[in-house]
């Protein structure tokens, strides 16, 4: 990634702002917010838009940057180090490689890959750190991680489609 672009790394700047306007949304809204951290991913929108338009390498950077960004939009829910690296490091950091996944038409693979992983992720968060049993963490996180899931598959394919002309002009410009 040597040699960025003024473009670039303002692309790259604007998906993170997009992220935290995105994260700041929701967790100003109690409805979308489970007790312990877990919410509706309307911000992973941002994150799979990066990685799709920017590629793998510069989608990770901003996936990576969402990450310590989610501490100043709102409150981060994690016992430990393992906690923290479970559910927001990896967590977050894989949309960044979404568009490494083929795409089917409307069908992006790279949105539920990465989901899936995401959920595999603060799943074994949820035994291992807050010592819950493996049904009890996998229905907490599939609770806001199915709907994140479904917004993604929906809402991506969709922006994407309609944004394709302006994204790759703005990359050659």
């Amino acid at each position: 990634m040597k040699n960025l672009s003024v473009r670039e790394l303002v692309l790259m700047a604007f998906y993170v702002a997009l992220f935290m306007v995105l994260d700041t949304f929701v967790n100003a809204l109690p409805l979308f917010q489970m007790p312990n951290g877990g919410s509706l991913g309307i911000s992973t929108i941002a994150l799979l838009m990066a990685s799709y338009q920017l590629g793998w390498k510069k989608g990770l950077v901003v996936s990576i940057l969402s990450v310590f960004a989610q501490f100043v939009t709102g409150p981060m829910y994690t016992p430990n180090l393992l906690g923290f690296l479970l559910d927001y490091f990896i967590g977050f950091s894989v949309y960044g490689l979404a568009c490494l996944f083929p795409n089917f038409g409307y069908f992006y693979s790279g949105v539920l890959i990465t989901n899936l992983i995401r959920f595999v992720s603060s799943t074994i968060s949820g035994i291992v750190c807050w010592e819950t049993p493996l049904w009890a963490s996998i229905t907490y996180n599939a609770s806001y991680m199915l709907p994140t899931l479904i917004l993604g598959l929906v809402l991506v394919p969709l922006l994407y489609k309609a944004l394709e002309p302006v994204l790759k002009k703005t990359l050659k410009a």
